[in-house]
């Protein structure tokens, strides 16, 4: 009998990583262990330094530069993955970016180069990347698209500032596109996980401090991993989760249900 999350003979896009405790590399890590055959992309020379243990780790052969700022880095990525592969079964998008003043300010303050900044990374690169991957998952049959999300889109948290609007946005469009794209057998999903140190997450002043207010108030006392969040994600995009899609999926330890 197969296992549940079989990904053997399914071709996977890896965005985001950033080093050995991202939330991309336990997605990576998850899905390559289902037998996925995975694409890493990196945002420059300097960042993909930090992705080489990865890389190695999980013999990866196909490393495509993709900056979701620079558009023909994305067009040059998809360009290859079509010449190589022929065609795509998952995507994972997992990027964000703003301002530090923009995180810690007031959204009232934000000003409209730095909105247009950070919704740009953070959620309209989702929607660029689902349409350049369309045609590749088209060809496989119909695929998975996946993107990282945060509590923050529905809840205030102190020093979000405009990201949680980019979250809030971004589960918009994962729902939408999950109603255009679903003729197609294509899905689309948000994954929420809990608090965990990230690079992206020690930008955020007092993220120490939610860290320990999630083990304090999550029903099971304890803090979400990468490998938690790898393993619903390898679900999520492997034949198991075929028919769930549109939604926002919670690994978190129970937290988000919490007045």
């Amino acid at each position: 009998m197969n296992p549940i999350v079989n990904l053997q003979g399914k071709v996977g896009l890896i965005t985001g990583i950033a080093n050995e405790k991202s939330i991309s590399t336990g997605v990576a890590e998850a899905c390559a262990a289902a037998g996925a055959t995975l694409i890493i992309t990196y945002q420059n020379d300097k960042t993909r330094a930090f992705i080489e243990p990865v890389i190695h780790r999980l013999g990866v052969k196909d490393v495509f530069l993709l900056d979701v700022t620079r558009p023909e880095t994305m067009d040059a990525a998809f360009a290859e993955i079509e010449a190589r592969h022929g065609k795509l079964d998952f995507a994972l998008h997992s990027m964000a970016f703003a301002k530090r003043d923009d995180l810690h300010g007031r959204v009232v303050d934000i000003s409209a180069d730095g909105f247009a900044l950070a919704m740009d990374v953070s959620t309209h690169s989702f929607v660029r990347l689902a349409q350049k991957a369309e045609p590749l998952l088209e060809k496989a049959g119909g695929g998975a698209l996946v993107t990282m999300t945060y509590l923050g889109s529905e809840k205030v948290i102190p020093n979000y500032g405009v990201m949680g609007l980019c979250k809030a946005a971004l589960e918009a469009a994962t729902r939408y596109m999950a109603a255009e794209l679903g003729p197609k057998g294509i899905r689309v999903n948000a994954v929420s996980p809990g608090p965990l140190m990230t690079r992206a997450a020690s930008g955020i002043a007092g993220f120490d401090g939610l860290m320990a207010t999630a083990v304090e108030r999550s029903p099971m006392r304890a803090l979400v991993t990468p490998e938690d969040i790898g393993a619903l994600t390898a679900f999520l995009v492997s034949d198991a989760g075929r028919l769930i899609t549109g939604g926002v999926h919670f690994v978190d330890a129970g937290y988000n249900i919490m007045a």
